[in-house]
């Protein structure tokens, strides 16, 4: 097997190739459809895009969650993954289970036709949202998201307020999302927090719990943007220079299975993108030829030059900075 310039890094400072531990965490993709096509989106989601999980494998995946005794968390995206048919079956039936849901949340779907009770749904069953938010200023969400995007985010994010999201002790969690507009690492977590909190707390009167930050990956479109302004080469540099070997014991492709929209499985949802399945014998496997997804405990992870992104600085995943 050959040697990725990821593997490279982590022999020569000291580490074994990455492998999971046990997998408590499952991240499902239920389709590329989303009411809107972001610059950075690294999964190529849009309003035209067709790939959409059916209800049978839905069905199949609610046989696994409830065949895994040791899972805590169920982590459904997109696309939009709201307007997938099935997002609200996965998410009673995950909840039945007394497992953790997160909802990856664009907000503006918020206003999406038949959408308008989501919110009630969202807060009745105790759903974790994360949020896109890239900025508290409009020019630049609007720069990133689409004209527009901000007010809806606004409005959205006032409707979760009312709700209860984000209030303390209420438990109901939201979590926001940034991602840097260009070529450019994320800043300090902590400090953009308290940042962001004060920015849409005495402009907007909003609040919420904790804010996620995330590194761009040089995947998709995001990737496609970078080679047509001429800035490829030297965000893959950027990130490689600042690899960190501390972040590499919380990443969290240590502890997840990603499914894609079709069943297929990957160690990640960056992985799922380039369509890197598991590493073989695993990666022929689909959803519907698991038995449990503890038999994915302890295996080989795949990786590539994309890696980078997740360790670079403070390190990056689908929960935020990692130290």
């Amino acid at each position: 097997m050959q040697t990725t310039t990821f593997q490279r890094a982590l022999q020569d400072s000291g580490l074994e190739r990455l492998r999971t531990d046990r997998v408590n965490w499952v991240q499902i993709n239920v389709g590329k459809l989303c009411n809107q096509a972001c610059h950075h989106c690294h999964v190529d989601a849009g309003p035209r895009r067709t790939e959409i999980m059916t209800a049978e494998t839905a069905g199949q995946i609610v046989e696994l969650l409830q065949a895994s005794s040791h899972l805590e968390l169920v982590d459904i995206t997109g696309g939009a993954p709201e307007l997938n048919p099935s997002f609200r079956m996965l998410v009673r039936a995950a909840r039945e289970l007394g497992l953790r849901v997160i909802d990856r949340c664009n907000l503006t779907v918020l206003f999406q036709p038949d959408q308008e009770d989501l919110v009630d749904f969202l807060a009745a069953n105790r759903v974790e949202v994360v949020a896109s938010m890239p900025c508290y200023l409009q020019s630049n969400v609007d720069k990133q998201r689409g004209n527009g995007v901000f007010d809806l985010s606004i409005a959205a994010l006032h409707r979760l307020n009312e709700a209860g999201y984000g209030h303390k002790d209420s438990g109901l969690s939201l979590n926001l999302v940034y991602n840097p507009v260009g070529p450019f690492l994320p800043p300090d977590q902590q400090a953009l927090e308290q940042t962001y909190k004060e920015q849409l707390r005495e402009r907007f009167g909003i609040h919420f719990n904790s804010l996620l930050t995330i590194t761009n990956m040089p995947i998709s479109r995001f990737r496609s943007d970078l080679q047509r302004s001429g800035q490829l080469e030297e965000y893959q540099s950027l990130l490689l220079q600042s690899f960190n070997a501390g972040t590499v014991d919380g990443l969290m492709c240590r502890s997840m299975i990603s499914i894609g929209w079709d069943g297929s499985l990957y160690d990640c949802d960056f992985n799922q993108m380039l369509d890197m399945r598991l590493e073989p014998p695993l990666g022929r496997l689909t959803i519907e030829h698991v038995q449990s997804f503890s038999q994915f405990d302890g295996r080989a992870i795949r990786t590539g030059a994309h890696c980078f992104g997740c360790t670079a600085g403070s390190g990056s995943g689908c929960g935020g900075a990692i130290g």
